[in-house]
């Protein structure tokens, strides 16, 4: 399992300026609180949480909510939100899993939005995940549809130009989970090479662990 990194240190203390990325985690959010219904009862882990756009949104419904990111910068600043917000049920967690660190607790619920497509190979993160899911326990993973390879200004660090539904559905699968969907999340218009316009779309998909 290989997360490629960009300099994420560098790029937290302005990450929450760009308008585009925080309508898109509200969207995300959105499609994950429809589909996952988070409740008061549910411990949840949001793995690759950067500076918690989206760890903050579910904070409110749920009974905790861990946030994990190999980016000491990006949990600085989520660090910062939690304690000026006062926030007890939120903690955060520095994992490198390059570094060969393994996910560790027991979770109702676990997300992750835009992570995936930076990790080499999927599987091995789609077993740890697995693992760390309770019983009847959700998995839900927001991404990029296939995109060319034009969302991203540089690919450093890019492993998937966005994932075809069939190909996540079957690797879901191979992970044990069960009662796979998949929906659109969100839409991102976004300029490409020659300033033209396009439409990204990223998905979600949930998916079960069985009792």
């Amino acid at each position: 399992m290989s997360i490629e990194q960009r300099d994420f240190d560098k790029a937290a203390p302005t990450w929450d300026q760009e308008p585009r990325r925080v309508k898109l985690a509200d969207e995300v959010a959105r499609a994950i609180i429809e589909a996952a219904r988070p409740s008061r009862a549910m411990e949840v882990l949001d793995f690759g949480c950067g500076t918690g756009l989206l760890t903050l949104q579910l904070q409110p419904l749920v009974g905790s909510i861990t946030g994990i990111d190999s980016s000491p910068g990006m949990l600085e600043v989520l660090n910062a939100k939690v304690k000026s917000q006062r926030l007890a049920n939120v903690r955060t967690e520095c994992l490198d899993l390059d570094r060969g660190d393994k996910l560790a607790g027991a979770y109702h619920l676990v997300v992750s939005s835009m992570v995936l497509h930076h990790v080499r190979d999927i599987a091995p993160l789609l077993g740890q995940f697995y693992r760390i899911l309770r019983p009847a326990g959700q998995l839900c993973i927001a991404d990029l549809d296939p995109d060319d390879g034009q969302f991203h200004s540089t690919n450093e660090g890019v492993f998937h130009d966005g994932f075809a539904e069939a190909a996540l559905r079957q690797s879901f699968a191979e992970a044990g989970l069960a009662d796979v969907r998949h929906c659109t999340a969100a839409k991102v218009p976004k300029p490409v090479a020659g300033g033209v316009e396009r439409v990204f779309t990223v998905f979600l998909m949930t998916g079960r662990k069985q009792v």
